[in-house]
């Protein structure tokens, strides 16, 4: 009976160890996991790499591609859009000082289509397609960056449509892709069904990591973040917080105040690319081009205020810019108490959801966003 007992003691002793040390050693991998890593440094500095020359120059091209809705076959649009692209790059690269970056705008290689999302998402592209190949290669050609943005897909987000800014290096390769952070809302009767890094959050981040929320592309001409998104001076104060230096914009039916105040807020150069309207594409021309570079204060240095297409260029001084320049000082500590209080009023993550039950039109987009709304529905969505 003695030795039944012992062994029995010694036997829960064993598994209550063994217990405690799986449930330590669970509790360590999840500490782990939700560690967050270094986004921000304490002391305002950001991280940087060595500047190849002390004056870079930056072109950007606002010119009008052949909506694929209007083209004979998908196929035959984009090889019609990229050599247009080929064109202006070659423009670029020829004629007045040599760029370091050339930005184009949101939708160079599709333009903008309409219609419900089994139509528009036809008219994307894929980031290892043959088209940001085929500009990976003109880029190595002029020994420059090439940043534009597209609507989207990827294999590991079916049925979601993706706003998406690669950055190609000079070596013809892709450094970073850019989604867009969040889509603005409540401008219209509609809302924009594209899948953004706020819809889909969670699962973002399990897949890519925090960092890549608000990248930073440090390169030998500064430090650039590409955005597509319009009115949301936190997504760029995030941005700056980081280290941008110079933020790169790709947005259609763009305010040039706000292009101003972000950069004047956050000490950051700044351009915004836009797209040009042709007559017989239905949009006012007012809506097209006026595509501009700002300083640091805001100022412009270059503008084209026409719905013509065009190029661009200013020289930004990114050695004396950067000669002792921290990040903007920010009063998170004083408006910290109001921010904790509000509430956003479309919660994270509303697009994690089965491809078949996505938001089919801007209208329906508008309808899913009421039910998920916490303002219309109070004690509703947390």
């Amino acid at each position: 009976m003695k030795t039944s007992f012992t062994t029995l003691k010694h036997g829960l002793t064993a598994v209550f160890i063994a217990g405690l040390m799986s449930t330590t050693a669970m509790a360590q991998q999840a500490g782990a996991q939700q560690k967050v890593p270094e986004l921000v440094r304490a002391d305002g500095s950001y991280p940087t790499v060595k500047l190849e020359k002390d004056v870079i120059v930056l072109k950007v091209v606002q010119n009008a591609p052949l909506n694929l809705q209007k083209a004979p076959s998908i196929k035959e649009g984009l090889a019609t859009n990229v050599e247009r692209m080929a064109g202006w790059i070659k423009k670029a690269c020829t004629t007045g000082k040599k760029p370091d970056f050339i930005l184009f705008n949101e939708f160079p290689l599709t333009g903008y289509s309409s219609g419900p999302r089994s139509e528009k998402i036809k008219f994307t592209i894929r980031m290892d397609g043959p088209e940001v190949k085929r500009i990976g290669e003109l880029a190595k050609e002029c020994d420059t960056y090439i940043i534009f943005g597209s609507y989207a897909t990827d294999p590991d987000w079916p049925g979601h449509i993706l706003s998406l800014n690669p950055v190609i290096g000079r070596d013809g390769k892709v450094k970073e892709t850019y989604w867009k952070t969040r889509n603005v809302t409540r401008l219209n009767d509609t809302e924009i069904p594209t899948t953004t890094i706020e819809s889909v959050r969670d699962k973002f981040r399990a897949k890519y990591g925090i960092e890549e929320e608000f990248p930073v592309l440090k390169t030998e001409f500064g430090n650039i973040a590409v955005s597509t998104v319009q009115l949301d001076p936190f997504v760029f104060a995030a941005y700056t917080m980081r280290g941008v230096e110079i933020m790169m914009r790709t947005a259609t039916l763009f305010s040039k105040t706000d292009v101003q105040a972000i950069a004047l807020y956050n000490n950051v150069y700044s351009a915004m690319s836009n797209i040009t309207f042709p007559a017989d594409s239905g949009v006012p021309a007012a809506f097209g081009g006026q595509s501009l570079i700002v300083d640091n204060k805001g100022k412009v240095l270059a503008e084209d205020p026409s719905n013509n297409e065009n190029v661009i260029e200013a020289e930004i001084p990114i050695k004396k810019f950067r000669e002792g320049r921290r990040i903007q000082r920010y009063p998170l500590e004083v408006v910290k108490p109001v921010f904790d209080q509000y509430k956003q009023e479309v919660p994270m993550n509303i697009m994690d959801v089965p491809d078949n039950q996505l938001p089919q039109t801007d209208k329906d987009m508008k309808d899913f966003l009421d039910r998920k709304s916490r303002w219309l529905n109070p004690g509703g969505q947390g």
